[in-house]
């Protein structure tokens, strides 16, 4: 009787720990992912989307992954009326607060791609934020021109 007692507290416990982890992957919600084209042969394109934190402590995102090349953090300022782009460590997102990653401002380039990006695929991103962890989603490529996401195309993040 000890031992399924001792085996239901250990298991107990294991639950409960692992119970934050996914609550803290609930907490951020990817919502319009689009990516667009590359232009030509190029090996760049660039990733949108508007991240929303539905948690009740700040975060941050950290870093972004894809196995179609190489995936850094970025934002566009202008300066003496110049547009420049700049990488950035990270993007943060206040308790209860959305981050947007739109044309013009943050977003994530996309480089060293094994082949450029063509309309109508999709492309995969793992991102990793400093307490929800990582969210997997899939980005519509959209044309090198587009200007904004297709209507309604929130993503659903994978565990």
């Amino acid at each position: 009787m000890n031992r399924r007692i001792l085996v239901a507290a250990l298991l107990a416990c294991a639950a409960a720990a692992a119970a934050p982890a996914r609550a803290q992957t609930a907490s951020i919600a990817v919502e319009a992912p689009w990516a667009r084209a590359s232009a030509g042969n190029s090996r760049i394109a660039v990733a949108y989307m508007t991240l929303r934190n539905r948690g009740a402590a700040p975060d941050r995102l950290l870093a972004v992954f894809t196995p179609v090349g190489r995936a850094e953090l970025h934002t566009m300022t202008m300066d003496n009326n110049v547009m420049r782009m700049r990488r950035v460590e990270g993007i943060d997102i206040a308790a209860g607060g959305v981050a947007r990653l739109q044309p013009s401002g943050l977003h994530v380039m996309l480089v060293d791609l094994r082949e450029p990006l063509r309309v109508g695929t999709q492309v995969a991103l793992t991102l990793s934020f400093e307490r929800a962890g990582s969210v997997e989603v899939s980005l519509p490529v959209l044309p090198v021109n587009a200007t904004r996401p297709p209507a309604a195309s929130p993503a659903t993040p994978h565990h």
